[in-house]
């Protein structure tokens, strides 16, 4: 009798889960940026999740928790219910990078989250002050050399992807120059465009703007190929250093999220994606969205794995720490 009793019970439980799965979402979904209003990650988020809200029937909500490069925010989705109404826009700072970057870091990104899709990639750019005497990066290598006392860098925070693509680049100038960390990539930029920090190795979504307004230089790209968005900026390889820095979105739900809403949040960001006004939004800020075979959970698992092995190399030869 009691097993009947209980059988019937389970029963009713799966059908109420399937159920719940199904009418998923039935209210608004928050969005954790890990970083301030205003950058990159920022940018590209409140994008995707405005498109996403249209495909889901229901809001997306953007909530900005920054802090230890992206740690913070990012820390609230592996502890939130794994019930679909939390996930985090990650990127390869807060997790790949941070993996290495701290001793003790707030979370496992492999272990921690359940993966949903890997979104774009987006390469990093030197840009600095335009009272900096340097007209290109040759110059401005030099300079940085003759006055490591005096020239300062900022980030988003530290251990994020910015904060990572500057210290890539001391190492290959041989330099030791003083990191300034910021909460987030908006404050950071407002100190460069004063003159507080001489250079930021900023995102191009966000550099962008900047470079075109004309108030900060661009003197390099970080990555192997120049970006079409930027055609005539030449790669740091090209002028003598090849330093590679670049960071990516994907996002990210808590452990145990389940596979039918797994699913339902990875074909929304898909179709965002693939909405015309949202690709060349992203393109024309120079993001690279991924192919469909990219945008799987199952890919973005296995990539996580990867991007943590592959910048746990350069970190720990750098030396850097975030702690």
């Amino acid at each position: 009798m009691h097993k009947t009793i209980f059988a019937a019970f389970a029963g009713l439980l799966a059908l109420t889960g399937a159920a719940g799965a199904q009418n998923y979402p039935t209210r608004p979904v928050t969005m954790i940026i890990p970083f301030a209003a205003g950058g990159p990650t920022d940018v590209l988020g409140r994008v995707l999740g405005a498109r996403m809200s249209e495909v889901l029937g229901q809001q997306v909500t953007i909530e900005n928790v920054g802090g230890a490069g992206g740690q913070l925010g990012s820390k609230r989705v592996a502890d939130a219910a794994p019930d679909g109404y939390t996930m985090v826009l990650g990127t390869v700072g807060t997790h790949a990078q941070s993996q290495t970057l701290y001793k003790k870091p707030l979370y496992n990104s492999a272990t921690d989250f359940t993966p949903v899709a890997l979104i774009a990639e987006v390469p990093i750019v030197l840009t600095v002050n335009n009272d900096v005497p340097a007209k290109d990066f040759k110059e401005f290598v030099a300079y940085a050399k003759a006055n490591q006392d005096k020239v300062r860098y900022g980030s988003a925070g530290a251990g994020s992807a910015t904060h990572l693509g500057c210290v890539v680049l001391n190492a290959a100038m041989g330099t030791n120059l003083t990191h300034v960390p910021y909460r987030g990539t908006g404050p950071a930029l407002q100190d460069l465009l004063s003159g507080q920090i001489q250079f930021l190795c900023e995102v191009i979504t966000t550099a962008k703007p900047q470079i075109d307004g004309g108030k900060v230089k661009a003197l390099a790209i970080m990555t192997k190929q120049r970006s079409p968005v930027l055609p005539n900026l030449p790669t740091a390889a090209e002028q003598g250093l090849d330093v590679q820095a670049y960071t990516w979105n994907a996002i990210f739900m808590p452990k145990g999220t389940p596979p039918d809403i797994v699913k339902k949040i990875n074909a929304a960001a898909l179709a965002a994606m693939k909405t015309p006004a949202v690709r060349d939004r992203l393109q024309g800020l120079g993001a690279t969205i991924v192919s469909d075979d990219r945008a799987t959970p199952e890919y973005l698992g296995g990539f996580v794995k990867s991007e943590i092995e592959k910048w746990a190399a350069p970190i720990k030869a750098s030396g850097a720490s975030a702690d």
